[in-house]
């Protein structure tokens, strides 16, 4: 059986509340007595439990942090940040993958629950908006990223997908693309739905036809992307330019187009969303969207500090700006031949 906080104080002779104030680093404990409470404790090697010392000092030193997709390397430089600021002060990261499934994503949270973590930073799977309504109510210190939460008071810090999205639709618009076709995210998630939105503004801003066989969704996962290519490369009028909503849609869109032997961009343009590192070394090289991950992770950690600290000031809403990145994957289509 475990040795409990109870024998380490019958054994050292002093009560619960004292050795919890050893643990807790707290003062108004001699010397003498803090130093019979350490012995008492490596001699019954006592290891409290996190949520029992959480407990004990009003405060867990772990934060949540539950993402989307593992696999998207998006989320690498998202993660880094969110450490490197837990890190400087005093926190650690307990990261979770909820692989885009709602089930995976509240057993999750519940878990974080139960573990008293200080706060969560979360990338919603979807715009199911319950949960996060529960622990706002809670008072339950949490951040959205990447993707917003309709309906709910809570801190997010996003892109603007909508600006983005039009801007690098409009760049192939501009460049002599007059199939456009898309490859997005599932539109219950915010960043598809926003995506799209862009998508469909800048056909509008140049008087261009919404033609909803050139529109694709699907989870953001390459094979979804490689499929969904397929499918819109097979039309009797295949697009001359595709737009992709995410850079796992990007690498799936590039094997189905080198597979079905057509050429970038003398064949079919490609423009897509989020950078990697390998785009601008292929030939040609691929026009990307690049969204500031890093900062995006920075500004949650930081929003979700202060919440901890603070449980009471307004939400705040965080909206970084993209840039569109140009290289030769859409090349102006009177220069292809």
């Amino acid at each position: 059986m475990p040795t409990k906080i109870e024998d380490v104080a019958r054994r050292a002779g002093v009560s619960t509340a004292t050795v919890s104030r050893v643990l807790s680093g707290k003062p108004y404990v001699s010397d003498a007595l803090r130093q019979r409470v350490l012995e008492t404790i490596q001699e019954l090697d006592y290891r409290p439990s996190r949520v029992a010392r959480s407990l004990r000092v009003q405060r867990s030193s772990i934060i949540g942090l539950i993402i989307s997709d593992i696999q998207n390397p998006f989320f690498t430089s998202v993660v880094r940040a969110v450490e490197d600021v837990a890190q400087q002060r005093g926190y650690a990261v307990f990261l979770c993958n909820s692989d885009e499934d709602v089930d995976k994503e509240l057993t999750y949270i519940e878990l974080m629950l139960a573990e008293q973590v200080a706060g969560m930073i979360v990338s919603p799977t979807a715009s199911s908006n319950e949960v996060y309504r529960r622990l706002v109510e809670q008072r339950v210190p949490v951040v959205a990223i990447d993707r917003r939460v309709d309906g709910v008071p809570m801190d997010t810090v996003v892109s603007d997908n909508v600006q983005a999205a039009c801007a690098v639709v409009s760049h192939l618009i501009e460049n002599g693309y007059r199939r456009i076709g898309a490859i997005l995210g599932i539109p219950d998630a915010s960043t598809g739905a926003e995506r799209y939105q862009g998508y469909v503004t800048a056909l509008a801003h140049y008087g261009m036809p919404l033609l909803p066989e050139l529109v694709r969704s699907g989870l953001p996962r390459s094979q979804n992307g490689y499929e969904l290519t397929l499918d819109l490369l097979a039309q009797s009028q295949p697009p001359d330019a595709i737009f992709t909503g995410n850079n796992l849609l990007t690498i799936g869109a590039l094997r189905a187009i080198h597979e079905v032997g057509l050429g970038i961009p003398d064949d079919v343009a490609l423009a897509g969303f989020d950078e990697m590192d390998w785009m601008f070394l292929v030939k040609p090289a691929l026009t990307v969207v690049m969204q500031p991950a890093y900062e995006m992770g920075q500004r949650a950690a930081e929003l979700l500090l202060e919440r901890i600290v603070d449980p009471d000031r307004a939400p705040q809403a965080v909206v970084l700006q993209p840039t569109v990145k140009v290289r030769e994957s859409s090349r102006r289509a009177a220069m292809r031949a």
